[in-house]
């Protein structure tokens, strides 16, 4: 019979634990082995955190609380996400940086690409390849669209546009982002970012 293969534990205080939101966990992988960054290790957060934010602080806290002293380093993969400021009270207090930015849309559109799309459209509601592939799972059911289809002007009355902010130049993912506007009712805007903007941010605070 074959002898199992040992687990192998990563040693006390090496290496770099980056918690961060599920709904970046493709790119984080893609350009973590592109950049060979073998000392990184990523332990991601349910997506669904999304639509509840107020509940982002306190899972982050035990994850950190639960992986003390295992790392040199704890990076948290979130932008602030809509918890207003308590995310970043939380990492205060365990001197744990994050990733800049008020939302995920900001870091994977580039800050000044994001500030020009919000100055020339507040209403925008953004898609990531992500979202559009777990749309009806985060959006419709989550936001209970399909149970009570009656609240979709009370989600949706101050949005004009969807912006898919796409990372792989994927056309089934364009065309399923397309359907998803034409649902919500609003006009379609496609633009291609790429991992370089993440990449970048990334590069800044893991290579330091």
């Amino acid at each position: 019979m074959a002898r199992s293969r040992p687990v192998k534990h990563r040693t006390k205080q090496s290496g770099t634990l980056v918690i961060a939101c599920g709904a970046i966990a493709r790119e984080l992988v893609r350009i973590r082995d592109l950049n060979h960054w073998d000392h990184i290790e990523f332990q991601c957060l349910p997506a669904e955190l999304h639509n509840s934010p107020d509940k982002i602080p306190a899972a982050v806290k035990a994850m950190i609380e639960s992986r003390a002293g295992q790392y040199k380093q704890i990076f948290v993969g979130y932008a602030d996400c809509g918890t207003g400021g308590m995310l970043d009270k939380l990492l205060k207090e365990y001197g744990i940086e994050r990733i800049p930015g008020a939302h995920c849309y900001e870091f994977y559109a580039g800050s000044d690409a994001f500030e020009q799309l919000t100055q020339s459209e507040l209403g925008c509601f953004y898609l990531t390849d992500f979202l559009v592939r777990h749309f009806d799972r985060l959006v419709v059911k989550g936001l209970g669209l399909d149970r009570l289809p009656q609240l979709m002007p009370v989600y949706f009355t101050n949005y004009k546009r969807v912006v898919y902010l796409a990372q792989t130049d994927s056309k089934e993912l364009q065309a399923m982002a397309e359907q998803q506007a034409e649902f919500l009712g609003l006009s379609y805007e496609y633009r291609y970012t790429g991992d370089r903007p993440l990449s970048l941010v990334l590069k800044t605070e893991l290579e330091q």
